[in-house]
């Protein structure tokens, strides 16, 4: 799972401490650096971009991703193999870092949520399993692309929440004391892939390795859309969970 072993492995190199700023780097340096690693930022742009609405542009996520993308040059400096995993949890955090700054979902909106789980919660129980799309969307009163909707906003706050878990673990490895702290993130890292179930690692692995859409994917599994937006958010739950215990 690619977006997690660059995080377990970009934790490890930050253990023997970060760059000055410019590293020692020329302009022209940094601008070549910048274009080398460009494909990269486009392919972080890509994924988020699905899974959060259209709250900040195709465009505005790029800039704010190249601007994470140098900053990740100047603390780290002169890239090597292992750069691209430690500017790839960068450049994510700086985009994800203006999500934040930009309060996309209104408080209001967020309550709502709450009750929208508690009403499925409750179908839930009634039924003794999960509802499907429709009729969840009925129980609520509202219509199935309103209810698709509300699943992929919930997602994209889960997601949020589960990166500021991500990012304080990595900055807690660049004060780490030893080489052993490595191998605890790494293991970390494995228990929480091992809290999963199979649906969800499926969905984890379509997702953050090979990048499809929620629409691909449920197509994949024979699901819906919806269903798919909550085995990510399920999966993000329980990552975040297995972290913050490690």
């Amino acid at each position: 799972m690619a977006y997690l072993a660059d995080y377990a492995d970009s934790s490890a190199a930050a253990m023997y401490g970060e760059a000055p700023a410019n590293a020692g780097m020329t302009p022209g340096e940094e601008q070549r650096h910048l274009l080398a690693y460009a494909p990269l930022v486009k392919r972080i742009v890509r994924q988020l971009n699905s899974q959060v609405s259209g709250a900040v542009s195709r465009e505005d996520m790029e800039q704010i991703g190249l601007m994470g993308l140098l900053e990740a040059l100047r603390r780290y400096g002169e890239p090597d193999n292992g750069f691209g995993s430690y500017a790839s949890l960068r450049v994510r955090g700086a985009i994800l870092d203006e999500l934040r700054r930009q309060d996309w979902r209104p408080r209001a909106v967020r309550q709502d949520s709450h009750r929208v789980r508690d009403a499925l919660r409750a179908l839930t129980r009634n039924l003794g399993r999960e509802p499907t799309e429709k009729e969840a969307a009925a129980a609520l009163g509202v219509t199935p692309e309103a209810f698709r909707q509300h699943v992929l906003d919930d997602v994209a706050e889960e997601m949020l929440s589960f990166d500021e878990v991500l990012q304080e673990s990595v900055e807690h490895a660049h004060s780490a004391p030893s080489p052993e702290e490595a191998f605890l993130v790494r293991r970390s890292l494995e228990q929480v892939l091992g809290s999963l179930n199979d649906k969800e690692q499926r969905v984890i692995q379509m997702i953050y390795e090979f990048e499809l859409s929620y629409k691909e994917i449920a197509a994949v599994l024979d699901l819906s859309d919806a269903r798919v937006c909550q085995l990510n958010k399920s999966a993000l739950a329980k990552m975040k969970a297995a972290l913050q215990r490690a």
